[in-house]
């Protein structure tokens, strides 16, 4: 009965935690919202199979911090990949990050991408994508999550579609790369995740951007 009221404890805490950190956060990247609801949901999970490993409270706490690491691994390739796209992105503006959950980040400036308006990829960025594209066919376990954003002017009927239109294109891009298309998912979320505010027209170029994110599962 101990050990059930400690897993219980630790996961309804690892999800609390998460929805403090949603709750309480105006500018959220993707990578800090999945990490708040990785950091949640995986503490509930591995709280659960640390309470069965270790037999006691100590196990579930030992298993609650496997759990929220999220399931991807910062394998060697990952650290190469990452060297290899720090230097392709040289004196671009595009921000090359390891995220805290262990994924490659490429977020990518607008004025770099695309045109006001546009979907249709800048002669700046292909480079950058030919050097993601390559050698992603022969690593296992490889997932590509593309995001796109707007600023806040216009209104959703234009943002809304516009920035899954730019996320679709870099995942055409890459596809005619050799990118397996399913390894890559896309999204589209306009104005509603802001980095900055929107009220500067500093903030509003900071919002325009797209998101390209690299993890390979652990196992």
């Amino acid at each position: 009965m101990l050990l059930q009221n400690t897993i219980t404890r630790t996961a309804v805490a690892g999800l609390s935690a998460a929805a403090v950190l949603l709750s309480g956060c105006v500018y959220m990247t993707e990578s800090q919202r999945d990490t708040a609801i990785g950091t949640g949901v995986g503490a509930g999970v591995g709280a659960a199979a640390g309470g069965m490993i270790g037999g006691n409270g100590r196990g579930a706490i030992i298993g609650a911090g496997i759990g929220a690491l999220g399931g991807y691994a910062w394998s060697q390739y990952m650290a190469s990949k990452k060297v290899q796209m720090e230097r392709a992105a040289a004196g671009t503006g595009v921000q090359v990050t390891q995220t805290v959950d262990n994924r490659l980040e490429l977020n990518v400036p607008n004025d770099i991408s695309f045109a006001v308006n546009s979907a249709e990829i800048q002669a700046q960025l292909r480079p950058v994508l030919d050097q993601f594209a390559a050698d992603l066919g022969g690593e296992r376990g490889l997932e590509i999550h593309i995001v796109g954003h707007t600023d806040s002017s216009g209104n959703d009927a234009i943002n809304d579609p516009l920035s899954l239109a730019r996320a679709n294109s870099v995942r055409a891009y890459l596809t005619g790369r050799g990118v397996n298309p399913a390894l890559i998912r896309t999204e589209g979320r306009g104005a509603h995740q802001p980095i900055a505010s929107n009220d500067t027209a500093e903030g509003r170029a900071r919002n325009r951007r797209v998101e390209i994110y690299l993890g390979q599962r652990a196992g």
